[in-house]
Formats: C-alpha cells, sequence, structure tokens
C-alpha cells in the first residue's frame, strides 16, 4: 500500500517537473519572439516585419502539424521567385506560402495570391525539385494565412492550387 502511495508521488512530481518544464521553454519561445519582433520593427518596414512574424508562426504551426521543414525563404538562383517554406509531409514535398495581414479588414491575407505569384512559386518550386531530384508527383502548393490578432489567427490550406501544371 506505501509503494503505491510512493509512486504516485512520484508520478505526481515527475508531472509537475514536465509542466514547469514547459512552462519555463513557452517563456523563452515568447522571450525569444518578443526580442526578434523588436529588431525587425528597428531594422524592417512594418510590412516586413509582420510578413517574418507570419512566417516564424507558420514554421511552429506547421511542426506542430508533423511536419518537417527543411527550408526557408528559398530564392531561385534568378532571383525572381521565393518559396517561403518547403516541408515534408509524410512522402510530399510541400511548398509553403504564408500570407500575413495585421487585421482582416480587407479579407483573408490568401486573397494576394494572384497568378503571377502562382507563376512564381511555381518556377521556384521547379527549380526546388530540379536541384533535389524529387518527382513533380510528391509535390503540393499550400497556403498559410495568418492575421496578426491576439492570438493570432492561422488557417492552413492545403493544395491551395494544382501541381498538375508544368513546374
Amino acid at each position: 500500500m506505501n509503494t503505491d502511495k510512493s509512486q504516485g508521488r512520484q508520478v505526481v512530481q515527475f508531472l509537475i517537473g514536465v509542466h514547469r518544464r514547459l512552462s519555463a521553454a513557452l517563456s523563452l519561445y515568447r522571450l525569444a519572439d518578443a526580442a526578434r519582433d523588436r529588431y525587425r520593427a528597428r531594422h524592417s518596414t512594418p510590412e516586413q516585419a509582420h510578413g517574418r512574424r507570419g512566417e516564424d508562426l507558420a514554421h511552429r504551426f506547421l511542426r506542430r502539424q508533423g511536419l518537417t521543414v527543411v527550408a526557408r525563404n528559398f530564392h531561385q538562383r534568378s532571383g525572381r521567385g521565393e518559396l517561403d517554406m518547403v516541408a515534408w509531409d509524410r512522402q510530399t514535398l510541400v511548398f509553403v506560402e504564408v500570407k500575413t495581414r495585421a487585421s482582416a479588414d480587407f479579407g483573408s491575407p490568401g486573397r494576394a495570391v494572384g497568378t503571377d505569384k502562382e507563376k512564381d512559386l511555381r518556377r521556384a518550386a521547379g527549380e526546388y525539385l530540379r536541384r533535389c531530384g524529387a518527382a513533380m508527383e510528391q509535390a503540393r502548393f499550400d497556403l498559410v494565412n495568418i492575421v496578426l490578432t491576439d492570438p493570432p489567427e492561422i488557417e492552413w490550406i492545403k493544395d491551395a492550387f494544382a501541381t498538375s501544371r508544368t513546374l
């Protein structure tokens, strides 16, 4: 009977320790985010700072969803296109476009992805696929919309546009 109580106490103490460590880790994330946000506010335009914060939030969100992020801000050699994020979702290579807005007053942030942006994303994705040797059939395009409210609103749209067109 006493061993059951002592084991129960050990489990409770263990769980309390885990909770404290998680709380400390979350506090460190918040501190790092705050420091990064202050730096960006001084060294970039408000739009650039919002975009970077949105990419950080999307990165963390996608990792929690089980994706393995392998690249951020991949630029084509020509300098024309950029992929905000490249990740693996099991056997699928995912090209992620992140759109961030300070508010949803003018609609979803994803509305800013037009045909020209889609074409640039396809071109950059094609170059990435050629460099890593992956097949087009393994790829998809996702869109992450972020509205910087408190707390931020995050919407993940899988297969935002088809990969059937030539990459």
